[in-house]
């Protein structure tokens, strides 16, 4: 029994310095592999349930074209620690009744086809693929996880008396406890990432805000549709984030634009005919 405090009192003095000292924004018991474990346990659990998660199976031009001109660009980014760690992959869900996007632990981003048929440049959608992308990066989900089970559930990990819990927690994952419900500080960190990680591509660095803008001028970002219900329940003051963003542009000297702009590095053209136009 000494033996095993002394243990456990190591792995926790562990986990704690390597969260602490990795920026990874607080104690995280979760090692990156076991966000890769979680992320891919949680993308089979999905397949395994296309009614309320349906695989897009319409032209694979559409998830091609985004995942090589957009997504793994901003992958490129010098600011993104855990390229080379995590397993980065792109999927669409067929729903065009949701404006939505998330992120697994370990690197898997998803995206709804109701989401990409709302915006109108490959911008936009750069803005809300490196939004999700720091997600993953900075480990929202897991910290949330560790937050939300506790020591108790450390302790068992780690001294392996609860292997259920790790099903538990996919589980957990999966219905959307920890992954949906970002807190404001995770949303913010997201935003603040986006734009870091745009600043290395071709795409408009403040193009994060062009999803709330929309919103807000169409009035979306006030209704109760069914569209937006799960976006709004999830991601917290998209007006306030608009003004947020408009002052880190204007801190680094960025010249601000709004999703209206037709500014050649928005690629609206090659949006519609590449993304938008072949959507059914």
């Amino acid at each position: 029994m000494k033996k095993n405090i002394i243990n456990l009192f190591l792995s926790l003095f562990s986990v704690v310095v390597i969260s602490s000292c990795s920026g990874g924004g607080g104690f995280n018991m979760f090692s990156d592999s076991e966000d890769i474990k979680l992320g891919h346990d949680v993308s089979s659990e999905m397949l395994k349930n296309q009614a309320e998660y349906p695989i897009f199976r319409g032209d694979p031009s559409i998830k091609t074209y985004i995942d090589q001109r957009i997504f793994q660009q901003i992958l490129t980014s010098s600011k993104i620690a855990k390229r080379n760690v995590y397993d980065y992959k792109l999927e669409l869900i067929a729903d065009n009744n949701t404006l939505n996007a998330f992120a697994l632990p370990g690197g898997n981003v998803y995206v709804y086809t109701g989401l990409l048929k709302y915006l109108d440049s490959e911008a936009a959608l750069a803005g809300v693929l490196g939004h999700e992308i720091a997600h993953a990066e900075k480990r929202h989900a897991t910290q949330r996880m560790t937050k939300y089970y506790g020591v108790q559930f450390l302790v068992g990990m780690v001294l392996g008396s609860q292997p259920s819990k790790v099903a538990e927690v996919a589980s957990n994952l999966f219905v959307g406890l920890a992954f949906l419900a970002n807190s404001r500080a995770d949303e913010d960190e997201a935003d603040r990432y986006s734009i870091d990680y745009l600043k290395d591509t071709r795409f408009y660095p403040g193009s994060v805000k062009f999803f709330f803008e929309e919103m807000r001028d169409d009035g979306t970002v006030s209704s109760k549709s069914s569209k937006v219900a799960t976006f709004l329940s999830t991601h917290p003051d998209p007006v306030n984030r608009i003004a947020k963003a408009n002052e880190r542009l204007q801190s680094a000297g960025i010249a601000i634009k709004d999703w209206k702009s037709n500014d050649a590095n928005l690629f609206k053209n090659e949006y519609a005919a590449n993304i938008k136009n072949k959507l059914p």
